[in-house]
């Protein structure tokens, strides 16, 4: 609901940044991004913000992170309140991937346990002060 009234331009975006989906090619001195099934035109905030959960991330790496797409210019509250947002949503989306895994039978992974943490840390994370802030940011667009 805080994001919808104020959407960004769409940008491509992986929106899977798995850390298993970069490779370091250290032959060709390069990082190679893989598996695009779920590419496409996107808030890029999405991409830091799933990148930051799936790399477990704490703030000063998150921070680094951030600074580092951003590079001179300052990231705003309301960009750094899209990332926590999406870091959120990030972990709902997977909660709902893992219990389709779980109901189809995959057999690759406790997709049961996986989704139960996943939606766990997202309920932690929306029920956080600073999570209110972020949307706050985002809703005053500041």
């Amino acid at each position: 609901e805080a994001l919808a009234p104020q959407p960004l331009p769409s940008a491509p975006c992986h929106c899977d940044p798995l850390c298993e989906n970069f490779v370091d090619d250290a032959a060709a001195g390069v990082m190679r991004i893989v598996d695009f099934e779920y590419g496409g035109m996107n808030d890029p905030m999405w991409d830091l913000g799933d990148l930051s959960v799936e790399a477990g991330l704490d703030a000063s790496k998150e921070a680094e992170l951030v600074d580092a797409y951003f590079g001179e210019e300052t990231p705003s509250p309301t960009d750094r309140g899209r990332i926590a947002l999406y870091k959120a949503m990030c972990d709902l989306l997977w909660t709902l991937w893992g219990l389709l895994q779980h109901k189809n039978g995959n057999p690759a992974e406790d997709f049961w346990a996986y989704s139960n943490e996943r939606f766990a840390r997202c309920k932690a994370l929306m029920a956080t002060a600073e999570f209110e802030r972020h949307v706050s940011a985002v809703q005053a667009r500041i």
